[in-house]
């Protein structure tokens, strides 16, 4: 095998993790409130980040005090929002449609930092928004004619994670000095930690579920660490466009996974937006390649 061929295969992995953290939301939206899921996560995940941290002998950053700020605002909003938002839309919504929301990921960070930082848009990427909303258009529609106001309540707070990912992904750029990924890791994994543990102090939690916490336990061990190390693994085998293109497996993974897992049956609508998706992410993959 090749080092090429195995980089897409940890990619592949990696994204597949990606997509089965909507069947590990949906489980755990069932049992836990978000913010006391939330932080169960990265409680597991942090004494696992940090002895990795040990035998890779990677450093702690050293941020000066304005990436301070801009690391505690990615952590509320990429690791403690993201998460909070996903499990609490999946109450309302489908597996199936949030993975297809969560595979616009990409294109709607590029529609935000062409909104918020002025950034001029090519016209293959102005393509690739139409397409992704077309996507999401087909989703929305199939919410509808399905479980009404609660499906586009739960496809709205599903955007919502994502608009939260995609400020983490923006503010990434603005740190003025870079952090390498296993600490940054690790670091939003600390901050996210005390951010939903506080937040979860205001919930009222019942009585846990077994799936529940079997699924936290999952989400903690294999997307969140796992995923990292595959996608890492993966990314510094192939350039930087073919990488970016493999973020299109997500949606289809999580597609696959809630009709398997969870026994959810796939509309026509849904594998429609699935397409726009795909063709949305295959264009701005092929856009972002130099030359």
């Amino acid at each position: 095998m090749t080092r090429r061929t195995q980089g897409y295969l940890y990619l592949t992995l990696a994204m597949v993790t990606v997509g089965s953290t909507v069947v590990a939301s949906k489980l755990i939206a069932a049992g836990l409130p978000p913010f006391t899921a939330t932080a169960l996560r990265f409680a597991l995940a942090l004494p696992l980040f940090l002895l990795l941290m040990r035998a890779t002998g990677t450093a702690w950053p050293r941020p000066g005090a304005r990436d301070w700020t801009i690391l505690a605002i990615q952590a509320g909003a990429g690791s403690v929002g993201y998460t909070a938002l996903l499990i609490l839309g999946l109450r309302h919504t489908s597996a199936a449609d949030a993975g297809v929301i969560i595979g616009t990921l990409p294109v709607v960070s590029t529609a935000i930092a062409i909104l918020v930082l002025g950034e001029r848009p090519r016209p293959a990427m102005l393509a690739a928004i139409a397409l992704a909303a077309a996507g999401v258009f087909f989703i929305a529609a199939h919410g509808n004619a399905g479980a009404g106001r609660q499906s586009l309540l739960g496809n709205a707070l599903i955007f919502g994670a994502i608009v939260c990912e995609s400020l983490f992904i923006l503010l990434n750029k603005r740190l003025r000095q870079p952090v390498r990924p296993l600490a940054q890791s690790t670091l939003m994994t600390a901050l996210g930690l005390a951010v939903a543990a506080a937040a979860a102090l205001f919930e009222t939690p019942g009585a846990p579920t077994p799936g529940a916490l079997a699924a936290v336990a999952y989400y903690a061990v294999v997307p969140t660490v796992a995923g990292f190390l595959l996608w890492y693994a993966g990314a510094e085998r192939v350039s930087g466009a073919e990488a970016s293109l493999f973020t299109a497996v997500a949606p289809v993974a999580a597609l696959l996974l809630a009709a398997a897992v969870l026994g959810e049956t796939i509309a026509p609508s849904q594998l429609a937006g699935t397409a726009c998706v795909l063709a949305a992410v295959g264009i701005m993959s092929r856009a972002a390649r130099p030359g």
